[in-house]
């Protein structure tokens, strides 16, 4: 091939690897000639060549017994991120981390299987902030979705929950309600703490008390079962109670199933908001109003960025996303009274 394009073989193998400065029309000479030879290079030999695996991590949180892949959240950022992996000419490696891992996130570097890695369902915890900035320091390409951490400048891309939690209490106060409820997710999350500053300002702007808020504050953990664990609990106070906003579709969908063994519609009793716009959103009855977020646009721009940095040989570090959201007005609320 070499001799077919005039060039040396040193010169074939920068080209296939990206390697130094390259004149463009001594490019197009060998890729004309690797073209009429129907010469395609080695994938291995090219990752050895550039020091890199070819391979962008996905580092996924396990839980024993929960289904991932069929939940709405990680399906949505998984599709994002592969479409971006694919057309960067990537392929995806699924890495699963216990929550009591003894292991950090830089074992997945010395294995020298990755080149970056997107870290789903990172909590703010000292254990973790601790591991992500040794990465940070190592410096390991990475990037978190759907979570962020105050003081720190990690790679993020996120959503704003604080406006769409805002959004959903708005329109709820709007319909007339106004003892409304907030069932919110595990506070070691940011966007629990961003849906719940976005609670609090709006009923505060209608002049409800502090104290009054957290006689109406709910605690889940993201699940359909904590919902339905919520339903029991706030069966006790239902008559202080007109409506409630729960930070996901599934503590909203195990919330509307827990009180409808209770004998409380939701839409007819009181009114329930959901967060996140998932399929189940749609079929529930009634179907359920909630707040749209585009996690397959946050997983495909996090893999795209993050991909660029590693092609670019770029510092890592340096960009931080944040999404719009939007409120879903289905009947799950009607106007009260």
């Amino acid at each position: 091939m070499a001799q077919l394009a005039g060039v040396s073989e040193a010169t074939v193998s920068r080209v296939f690897n990206g390697i130094g400065p390259m004149k463009e029309d001594t490019r197009q000479r060998v890729l004309a000639a690797a073209n009429a030879l129907n010469y395609h290079p080695n994938a291995i030999a090219q990752s050895f060549a550039r020091r890199r695996s070819g391979n962008l991590g996905v580092v996924l949180p396990y839980v024993p017994k929960v289904h991932l892949f069929s939940t709405y959240y990680f399906s949505e950022v998984l599709s994002g991120i592969g479409s971006a992996v694919r057309e960067k000419g990537y392929d995806l490696l699924l890495i699963f981390r216990e929550q009591n891992d003894s292991g950090d996130y830089n074992d997945i570097f010395r294995s020298q299987k990755v080149d970056g890695c997107v870290i789903l369902g990172a909590t703010d915890t000292p254990r973790d902030r601790r591991q992500l900035k040794q990465l940070e320091e190592a410096g390991h390409p990475f990037c978190l979705v759907n979570q962020h951490f105050a003081g720190e400048r990690f790679n993020e891309v996120d959503a704003d929950h604080a406006g769409g939690s805002y959004q959903a209490v708005k329109h709820l106060l709007k319909k007339g309600y106004t003892r409304i409820a907030f069932l919110n997710g595990s506070p070691e999350f940011s966007n629990s703490a961003d849906r719940k500053r976005g609670y609090t300002q709006a009923m505060s702007e209608v002049g409800i008390d502090p104290q009054r808020l957290q006689q109406l504050y709910y605690e889940g953990n993201y699940s359909r079962t904590s919902g339905q664990r919520a339903a029991a609990a706030m069966h006790r106070q239902l008559s202080e109670i007109d409506a409630v906003f729960a930070a996901n579709d599934r503590m909203a969908i195990g919330l509307m199933q827990g009180l409808r063994e209770l004998g409380f519609i939701a839409g007819r009793d009181l009114a329930i908001v959901g967060y996140d716009d998932s399929d189940a959103a749609r079929v529930t009855d009634p179907p359920l109003t909630t707040v749209a977020v585009p996690f397959y646009e946050m997983g495909r721009l996090a893999a795209e960025h993050l991909l660029n940095q590693i092609i670019d040989d770029a510092e890592p570090g340096g960009f931080r996303i944040k999404l719009d959201t939007q409120l879903v007005i289905r009947d799950s609320c009607r106007t009260a009274g």
